[in-house]
């Protein structure tokens, strides 16, 4: 069935953007769904606007940066469900700028939270991921990680970096019944992109670049990731979704 009735599944980001459309997305379809941030007042902003809704759904303040915060999001899942039959890596940043003009602490902000989190985030709940035996990762890229699209360097090399962490995952924990897979999706209307987004010198080129004339909506990517989540993408691993609205295959 295209659902995710009778599936845990974790998003981390969940509050905003991207992560919040799929958790939207994955109740809709069924799920129980447990969201992470960074701040308290976003957790209890998107757990007061499903309340009513009657869906399973929790909110956990951790960074996923911080091991401790790691391990609160393990023993939660542990102690909550048992196992975990989906896992969306989601959470990330963004500092744009120069090459030349980063600070060291800045580059590796960047790298840290999209590329090194995941990748420890993942080995920590590797035992509940291999309980479901049928479980799937969704690591959220971006076509950053395969062009350069004016996003900075340190973005694009976490971001390219985690599509190779998809692969090797996909492969060695193949036989743990965990899929490994991921999104790249070009530029979505979240928060993140809102500023940039609003100025037409930085939007037309957008534009100009894809053949749909348009950026995306994050619950087209939400829909992607939760295909992605489903059985019904059961012969699909290690693989890499470019949502960009046709962007990468114009030399326009």
């Amino acid at each position: 069935m295209w659902n995710l009735n009778n599936k845990f599944a974790l998003i981390t980001g969940g509050t905003k953007g991207i992560g919040k459309a799929t958790a939207l997305e994955f109740l809709e379809l069924g799920a129980e769904v447990l969201f992470t941030s960074r701040t308290q007042e976003d957790i209890e902003s998107l757990l007061n606007e499903l309340e009513k809704s009657g869906k399973k759904v929790h909110g956990l303040v951790a960074d996923t940066a911080v091991a401790k915060d790691r391990q609160k999001i393990h023993d939660f899942i542990k102690n909550q469900w048992g196992k975990l039959d989906v896992l969306v890596n989601n959470a990330g940043i963004n500092i744009r700028k120069k090459a030349n003009d980063y600070s060291e602490e800045e580059f590796r902000k960047v790298l840290e939270i999209n590329l090194t989190s995941p990748f420890e985030l993942s080995r920590k709940l590797h035992s509940l991921l291999s309980k479901s035996k049928n479980s799937k990762i969704i690591n959220i890229a971006s076509s950053a990680a395969m062009q350069d699209v004016g996003t900075g360097t340190p973005y694009a090399m976490s971001k390219a970096g985690l599509l190779q962490q998809t692969r090797s995952l996909a492969v060695e924990w193949a036989k743990d019944g965990i899929r490994v897979n991921s999104v790249s999706p070009w530029f979505t209307v979240t928060p993140l992109t809102k500023g940039l987004l609003s100025e037409s010198d930085r939007m037309d080129p957008i534009i100009k670049r894809t053949p749909l004339k348009r950026v995306a909506e994050a619950s087209e990517m939400a829909s992607i990731i939760a295909f992605l989540a489903m059985d019904k993408s059961s012969y699909i691993t290690g693989q890499n979704i470019v949502a960009d609205g046709g962007m990468s295959i114009t030399a326009i």
